[in-house]
């Protein structure tokens, strides 16, 4: 059952931007917290970005920026000045913890590259 759904990857120059969208059914979208996160070629996944149910950050980088459209039941990551570290896949997911996620989609591949 795929309850999150990502878009928004691709190959973007170094300095670029991209922003990655992930729409989740209403009754998750409005009970649990959403964020992304990244895992790198031979690394461990990690958190990049969260936002809460009430619109508050939970979790930033520089670069990155969180927002969400409650009536599109969607979140997006917006992604600026990208770098080569920044390639990996990108996870779209809802927590009540962040320790341990509830719902996992099914990722978007991110490579910044020249």
């Amino acid at each position: 059952q795929v309850q999150l759904v990502e878009s928004g990857g691709g190959l973007v120059q170094p300095g670029g931007s991209l922003r990655l969208s992930c729409t989740a059914s209403a009754t998750i979208f409005t009970q649990y917290n959403m964020g992304w996160f990244r895992q790198a070629p031979g690394k461990q996944r990690t958190l990049v970005a969260a936002i809460s149910t009430g619109g508050a950050p939970q979790y930033q980088e520089g670069r990155f920026t969180m927002s969400r459209d409650n009536a599109k039941n969607t979140v997006y990551l917006q992604m600026n000045n990208l770098k080569p570290d920044d390639t990996g896949v990108y996870f779209c997911a809802a927590a009540q913890i962040w320790s341990r996620p509830d719902y996992w989609g099914q990722g978007t591949q991110v490579t910044v590259s020249s």
